[in-house]
């Protein structure tokens, strides 16, 4: 049993002190229910709770009544007492029945891991949507939890204009967090059908998605902002980042991508969490490519990386190709680079967001993944032709411009060829029309994502 100094600061969401939390972790063979310690005191501080205690323990399979034995609740109730706790947070799954009575014993509050999760969760939602999708998660986590809260209360007594069906509180209740369910479910059906309104219109334009996945506080949002310019909240908190947000980009070599920053994972996640944000995480199945981002400097990165990938695979998003991001090489001693896989292609990055090293090589090793489908050659226009070459310069790259004897644009471009295609047909051009003799000098230009990049190196 660990204890911890009771803190004297504030939280900074009201003037009152935090709440004080016993912590519970029971140990199981073979690292059954097994959590990380670690990362549930990170869970705990970023709810903005106070922890005062840590009680630990080992047994070889959970009580039925109240997960930890008999006598580990005796301790838990003496710890709870001692240092006036206002909560016991478990690191564990409770069944309904085990935090009752657990509450009953411990005379205090009790939350589990994902009871922990959702308040994170509620604290972090800012969009209308993420608000939604939170009281959902919220909803169905309390649907078999409401008996608690209504044990005093007996059926509604009859007598002079009392009589009616009798239904008790609790079944009153139950039937009104049903309706809001159904009716929070019917307007998140509206949002993901706007998305996928989105998503087609992406498709249509040929922009291609890039969608940053990856386990929580592992920098993705930080990432998101050097890429973009945005200003995305960043902190060093579990799941700091819990609305999606999307970004317009360029894609040196590509042109132009939209790219997505997206709730972070963790292990265990819940299935009603997975569920409620389903919507949102649907942003990932229609992403050209995935930029899975692992902080490179945590111990357990590999069965973060097996997390996220669990995750992936309960959204159908398992088959997108993806791009390993180890990001964070400066506190982990690395050297930012690109690794490839069998085929040559680039599989793993190496850089710092926070340090911006390894950025081009990020920037390169996106634009060869997603150059499938290009032209990369010299095309002649006519030297009143400033509209398609203004159009050329914004749907894809103008690596290199110069004119004829004749006064006609020669341009060597890297565009998407059904963009390009649509180009020549709304300017009434064939593909031969703008096939030019052989650059002097230049024959087959060699292509090299770096020459064009902008000063600030997007």
């Amino acid at each position: 049993m660990e204890f911890f100094e009771r803190p004297e600061h504030t939280s900074p969401d009201n003037d009152q002190l935090p709440e004080r939390a016993v912590l519970v972790h029971i140990d199981l063979p073979d690292g059954a229910g097994h959590e990380d310690l670690e990362e549930f005191h990170h869970l705990v501080v970023s709810s903005g709770v106070a922890p005062v205690a840590e009680i630990t323990g080992r047994r070889d399979r959970p009580e039925p009544a109240t997960y930890a034995g008999s006598g580990k609740v005796e301790e838990i109730a003496a710890v709870v007492s001692e240092h006036e706790a206002d909560v016991v947070l478990f690191n564990h799954i409770l069944s309904p029945g085990q935090e009752r009575n657990l509450e009953r014993a411990l005379k205090c509050r009790v939350l589990d891991r994902t009871g922990l999760i959702l308040d994170i969760f509620a604290q972090r939602a800012r969009t209308h949507e993420g608000r939604l999708q939170v009281e959902l998660a919220q909803l169905r986590h309390l649907s078999t939890r409401l008996v608690r809260g209504w044990t005093h209360l007996e059926r509604q007594k009859g007598g002079i204009g009392l009589r009616g069906p009798g239904e008790t509180q609790l079944e009153t209740d139950r039937r009104l967090v049903r309706e809001r369910i159904r009716s929070i479910e019917g307007r998140l059906t509206k949002v993901r059908s706007q998305r996928a309104q989105g998503r087609r219109a992406r498709e249509r334009s040929e922009i291609p998605l890039i969608s940053l996945v990856g386990y929580t506080n592992a920098g993705k949002s930080t990432l998101f902002n050097v890429l973009t310019q945005a200003e995305v909240y960043v902190a060093d908190k579990l799941f700091a980042t819990l609305d999606p947000t999307l970004r317009r980009v360029r894609v040196p070599g590509v042109g132009p991508a939209i790219l997505a920053d997206t709730v972070g994972f963790i292990r265990h996640l819940p299935h009603r969490l997975v569920d409620a944000f389903r919507a949102t995480l649907e942003e990932t199945l229609g992403a050209s490519l995935l930029l899975h981002v692992t902080d490179c400097a945590a111990e357990d990165r590999d069965r973060n990386v097996m997390a996220v990938n669990e995750v992936l695979e309960e959204i159908s998003a398992d088959e997108l190709p993806v791009l390993h991001v180890y990001n964070k090489v400066d506190l982990a001693g690395e050297a930012p680079r690109i690794e490839r896989d069998e085929q040559g292609k680039p599989w793993r990055v190496w850089l710092s967001a926070h340090t911006g090293e390894g950025l081009e090589l990020l920037y390169d090793a996106m634009a060869e993944r997603l150059a499938t489908g290009w032209v990369d050659r010299w095309i002649r226009l006519p030297a009143d032709s400033g509209r398609m070459r203004a159009r050329l310069h914004e749907a894809g790259e103008v690596l290199d411009e110069q004119l004829d004897e004749s006064g006609n644009l020669l341009l060597r471009v890297r565009v998407n060829r059904i963009h390009f295609e649509r180009l020549l047909r709304g300017e009434g051009l064939l593909e031969a029309d703008v096939t030019p003799a052989a650059v002097a000098g230049d024959e087959t230009p060699s292509y090299n994502p770096s020459r064009s990049r902008s000063p600030d190196g997007r």
